[in-house]
């Protein structure tokens, strides 16, 4: 995965905040167990949870490409010029689902 430096740094900060929160609610629980303490460090807790899963979206690249009936009829009617020209429908339909693997990288 190939990732940019800050939103590296941003990951583990996230995953720094959690293992300090953990440590956190622990000593506050043995400290006397103080539920503004509780909830301040939980709260801090949820914060990172919630801004590691917004850098995690708005960072991804895959995106699902858009389908088009005029691609998709335009190739039919190229199949079905080949085959009355003579070649195997089957060895076409083989060699458009390896194209089509070959450009989602599969």
């Amino acid at each position: 995965m190939n990732t940019s430096p800050a939103t590296r740094a941003i990951r583990i900060a996230c995953a720094v905040i959690f293992v300090m929160c953990i440590a956190g609610l622990i000593i506050s629980s043995i400290a006397g167990n103080n539920e503004g303490w509780v909830l301040s460090i939980g709260m801090c807790g949820a914060l990172a949870a919630v801004i590691l899963i917004v850098v995690s979206l708005v960072t991804a690249t895959k995106r699902v490409p858009e389908f088009s009936d005029v691609r998709a009829e335009a190739i039919e009617q190229r199949i079905a010029q080949l085959v009355a020209a003579g070649v195997d429908e089957n060895e076409i339909r083989e060699l458009v689902r390896s194209s089509i693997q070959l450009g989602q990288g599969l």
